[in-house]
């Protein structure tokens, strides 16, 4: 079994998937637009993505744009979390994701490690964990 992530955007996809491409040195694939797809869509809309996938090293999930049409509203569903490597490589995780959004939780340490919750500027919301055993 396996288990992945999809996070839905409102047209941002691609400015979202390359700044995490950027931040987890990892590459976007399977990317495809609503072009020529037989969906009623706005002409407008047909570049945006219908399915894209981000893959690195330790780091695989799916997103997508919502059509114009689909209700899509920010809440806490779901929370993307990392386990990072070391305490330095959370703090600049956490820095980086929490740049222009909103920090919940400052990332510190914990009695269990290190522990940040921040929404990222696309509205995502992210654990970053380093666990000090």
């Amino acid at each position: 079994m396996k288990i992945q992530a999809y996070l839905s955007f409102r047209g941002n996809c691609q400015e979202a998937l390359s700044f995490y491409a950027d931040l987890f040195n990892a590459d976007i694939i399977n990317r495809q637009t609503y072009e020529d797809k037989k969906i009623d869509i706005p002409s407008s809309y047909r570049d945006k993505l219908q399915h894209a996938e981000l893959k690195g090293k330790n780091v695989h999930f799916m997103a997508y744009d919502v059509s114009p049409d689909t209700p899509l509203n920010n809440g806490n569903q779901i929370q993307m979390s990392i386990e990072a490597s070391s305490v330095a490589e959370g703090k600049e995780i956490f820095e980086k994701l929490s740049s222009k959004g909103q920090i919940h939780h400052n990332y510190r340490e914990r009695e269990w490690g290190y522990f940040g919750r921040c929404t990222d500027k696309y509205g995502i919301d992210w654990m970053v964990n380093h666990n000090n055993n």
